[in-house]
């Protein structure tokens, strides 16, 4: 399906497999090509080559792709499935083999894989790699253990590394390698095999309706002044990032997160809901030109109806442009004859038509400008069809989503007028019928438009309920449930303004009558529509498969591609395909609205791209490499272990005498195998730690024989409090270990509040965070609670507790289970139940109980003491009363409800 490798493509794998690098491409350009390439040459027994930062999809589509090339010896996948006992066995049967990060970290450390027989290492996803992620500490592991492997790194997110400081640097020193391949789009053979067999592009600039333009202009003219408002705010903000330009790019809320993140809880309500009205008005601006009136006038209509987003809205709803924008959406919608108009169109003016039962709306119904274009690309296309000698051409039509992609299905096989109307009816119309007011549409044009069919020869598919339930079970393929939103980032954004899925109820309904179009297709990932010429439509975004569509475009091989939204990485990947196709025609039909936010977008991808390569260009001629980075010989820093922060200023007295304290053995920390999801044994083994993996019960760390740590995220935290997990937890520890510790980490560039500032309280609450907080350390006494800004701070705080401690013992800590009936200091005397319930009576501490415990045999027999002997025992008078009033008071009985005032004065 691949087909054979390009000149240039050729030349990238050649660089590579020649010397280790990073691999950075532009989008779209096939780098997953160049991947299977170096999979079908290490496929074999005689190679043993591990691929981290895969999907499941991905590892799928490789493989594949891989058996269709008819490779025998076929990738495998390492995962919990395969017993531990069982995987040295897999890892020595060679070949490539993809591997979770948690068992291969594991295997390395515990020796369960040979890594000396291991040929190499390849990084997909590679601007993901950070010093403490775990595919950086495979990669420092396999060094320390392998000095002759490769390491070979791909990516094609060059606008990664233009975040931080050195970014490619770092990235580079964690994947240990000294070469820097890049192939922008403009690059020299790039650019001249790409030319030679170009794709015939036709670029159709589509005009915004005056409607359209005019909601357009409100839209930006309300962003710009919630801008300018956020700059008064905050003139700490960069200027630049907060431009207009900027924030239609699908990375402006990123970038706004990341200066308002680190300071988010002491910003004002009015910077926050300013932040929130750029999302909301980002998501109405796609809405305009991704979808049609009916729709967008719903989303509009919801925001004003919203409770929660008029209150907490910034203020632009006031704004004169705000009005102008609902006025022009609802004249897309439906208009009123002018006799019916007596006042100004205003809040007072639709209350007084909402009471008015006689009110009659013409129905305007806006066809979207694309529809019209689309149709017009399609009839070109069936008259090349029948007046070429050749076989009808395919055709593909992209759109970005699937919802946009069902409603064109709807369009082209239904037409505009049913579409339309049915979408008002059940949305619009509905919830005026359903407030008593008295809309007519013009019946006369449904009518017409019901009976409307598409051009001779097309059948309709009918998205069933049945197809739905497939796509749900399916992997490979995207969801293709028609209710779904929207299939990128904007999805949240608009699922919180409350835009009403009523209208997505149309897709669901059909004519019965209607026949399924059965596609000889092996991917699901389509909406097909016409049979003669076939015609699909797939979503570019939103697939739970990312190979889908590349799928669908080598299964259905179109000679027609039409974009009807413009997406850059599927651009490329179309000139990519038609290069590989030398002597097959391809047509490629760009629907875009000219002047539009849509165009600014796609041309602010572009241009971003092109800044990214170049400053990639200017790093790569400036960076200083040293010759040891790629870990082959000890010189290497990054392989040391027990590196201390350069500022370091505390327990320098480990240095002295003569490296002495440097020669002892490595302290040792026992590591719950679930922990592995994070960060933190990583940064514990660069600090010299030994890291030994077991399956613990109780606790996560074992720091020494008497020291447990149960490490929580604030967001664990909150949900083990609520749920009464934290409190078993800490049960357990404070049962088994002398000196349990609950550990909580925090983001110090994301701050937390456990409790609002106006939320502050004298009382204990059970709902409350804090108060269940201040409960568990009574409850607890011995518990130490320890906050931790982050893992890297817990790191370095486990070396310190460890210091001059005893080691664990991992056969111990893992024979402890929560229900063990033995706690270890005195297993002997008593049992956990009765101890827990002493330690909770009033008088009894920790330092006292033992005494109590020595001189009484149950509970009973220490109700049988006298106050002066349990003085005596305690050595306290006041715990001794305490603790005998307790056992010898008589509870009060509550009097009846009649008695009270007698109650009240006994």
């Amino acid at each position: 399906m691949a087909g054979p490798l390009l000149e240039f493509e050729t030349e990238m794998f050649l660089s590579l497999f020649g010397c280790d690098g990073l691999l950075v491409a532009a989008e779209g350009m096939g780098i997953d090509r160049i991947l299977l390439q170096f999979m079908r040459v290490y496929a074999e027994p005689g190679s043993l080559v591990l691929l981290l930062n895969t999907t499941t999809p991905e590892q799928e589509y490789f493989t594949e792709q891989l058996r269709i090339e008819g490779v025998t010896h076929l990738p495998r996948t390492v995962t919990s499935d395969i017993q531990s006992t069982e995987r040295y066995d897999v890892y020595t049967q060679g070949g490539v083999l993809f591997v979770t990060s948690r068992i291969l970290v594991v295997d390395f450390l515990t020796d369960r894989i040979p890594a000396h027989l291991i040929s190499g290492i390849l990084v997909y996803r590679a601007h993901k790699i950070i010093e403490s992620c775990q595919e950086a500490f495979i990669l420092r592991l396999f060094r320390q253990k392998n000095k002759t492997g490769f390491i070979k790194a791909f990516t094609d997110k060059a606008m990664a590394f233009c975040s931080g400081f050195c970014q490619v640097e770092r990235v580079m020193r964690n994947l240990f390698v000294k070469k820097l391949y890049l192939w922008p789009r403009f690059q020299a053979s790039v650019n001249t095999v790409l030319d030679r067999h170009k794709p015939e592009v036709v670029e159709l600039h589509v005009s915004l309706t005056p409607a359209m333009r005019a909601i357009q202009s409100s839209i930006l003219d309300i962003m710009s002044a919630c801008l300018k408002e956020l700059k008064r705010y905050n003139p700490t903000l960069e200027a630049e990032d907060l431009s207009l330009e900027n924030t239609l790019g699908n990375a402006f809320e990123k970038t706004i997160r990341h200066y308002l993140d680190p300071l988010w809880h002491q910003l004002g309500a009015k910077t926050k809901a300013l932040v929130q009205d750029l999302k909301v008005l980002r998501v109405l601006l796609l809405y305009l030109t991704q979808y049609d009136c009916v729709t967008f006038l719903n989303l509009l209509e919801s925001l004003r109806s919203s409770q929660k987003s008029f209150g907490c809205n910034s203020g632009w709803l006031f704004l004169d442009s705000s009005t102008s924008m609902f006025v022009n959406a609802r004249s897309r919608v439906y208009r009123i004859p002018e006799s019916k108009k007596k006042l100004k169109v205003g809040a007072e003016t639709e209350k007084q038509q909402s009471s008015v039962s006689d009110v009659k709306r013409e129905l305007v119904l806006e066809k979207s400008p694309k529809w019209e274009a689309l149709t017009e690309v399609l009839q070109e296309i069936e008259r090349e069809n029948k007046s070429s000698q050749l076989e009808p051409g395919r055709v593909l039509i992209c759109a970005s989503d699937d919802r946009t992609c069902a409603q064109l299905q709807q369009y082209i096989s239904r037409g505009a007028d049913v579409l339309l109307n049915r979408l008002y009816a059940r949305t619009i119309g509905k919830r005026d019928a359903a407030a008593g007011a008295a809309f007519k549409p013009d019946s006369h044009k449904e009518g017409k438009g019901s009976k409307k069919r598409p051009e001779k020869g097309a059948k309709g598919k009918k998205p069933a309920q049945k197809s739905t339930k497939q796509a749900s079970k399916s992997k490979s393929r995207p969801s293709l449930t028609l209710t779904q939103m929207m299939g990128h980032e904007e999805k949240a954004g608009a699922e919180e303004m409350g835009s009403s899925g009523d209208e997505d109820e149309l897709m669901d309904e059909d004519d019965e009558e209607e026949e399924q179009l059965k596609l000889d297709l092996s991917s699901d990932a389509y909406y097909g529509v016409l049979k003669e010429p076939l015609t699909v439509i797939h979503p570019l975004k939103g697939c739970t498969d990312p190979y889908s569509l590349t799928r669908v475009l080598h299964e259905v091989e179109p000679s027609f591609v039409v974009l009807y939204d413009a997406e850059l990485s599927f651009v490329r990947q179309l000139e990519v395909y038609k290069a590989s196709r030398p002597g097959k025609p391809l047509r490629v039909y760009f629907l875009i609205y000219g002047g539009s936010t849509e165009e600014q977008k796609y041309l602010t991808a572009l241009s971003k791209e092109k800044k990214a390569f170049e400053h990639l260009i200017r790093e790569k001629a400036t960076m200083v490499v040293p010759e040891e980075r790629e870990g082959r010989e000890d010189t290497n820093l990054d392989l040391a272990r027990s590196l201390e922060p350069a500022n370091a200023t505390t327990n320098n007295s480990s240095r002295k005498a003569g490296g002495q304290e440097q020669s002892k053995e490595p302290s040792r920390v026992i590591v719950d195998m679930r922990e592995f999801r994070s960060e933190l044994p990583s940064l514990l083994h660069r600090r010299g730690l030994d890291i030994e993996p077991v399956t613990l019960e109780v606790g996560d760390y074992i720091l020494t024989m008497d020291t447990c740590v149960e490490r929580k995220s604030v967001s664990d935290l909150i949900g083990s409090l609520q749920s009464g997990r934290l409190y078993t937890q800490c049960l357990s520890m404070t049962r088994y270990y002398k000196k349990p510790v609950l550990l909580i980490e925090f983001d110090p560039a994301k701050p937390f509040s456990l409790v609002a500032r106006s939320d502050f309280r004298q009382e204990i609450s059970s709902n409350d965070i804090t108060s269940k907080l201040t409960l568990l350390t009574l409850h607890f006494p011995r518990l130490r609670i320890l906050w931790c800004p982050s893992p890297h701070a817990t790191a370095e705080l486990f070396e310190e507790l460890k210091r001059g401690q005893p080691e664990p013992d991992a056969a111990a800590a893992q024979a402890i289970t929560a229900e063990s009936d033995t706690v270890p200091e005195s297993a002997d005397l008593y049992n956990p139940g009765p101890y827990d319930f002493l330690l909770k009576m009033p008088g009894v501490n920790t330092k006292n109980y033992r005494a109590l415990i020595s001189n009484a045999d149950s509970l009973a027999d220490l109700a049988k003491l006298s106050q002066d002997k349990l003085a005596e025992i305690l050595g306290n008078t006041k715990n001794a009363k305490l603790l005998y009033e307790f056992l010898h008071s008589v509870a009060d009985v509550p009097a009846p409800v009649q008695k009270t005032k007698q109650t009240s004065k006994t």
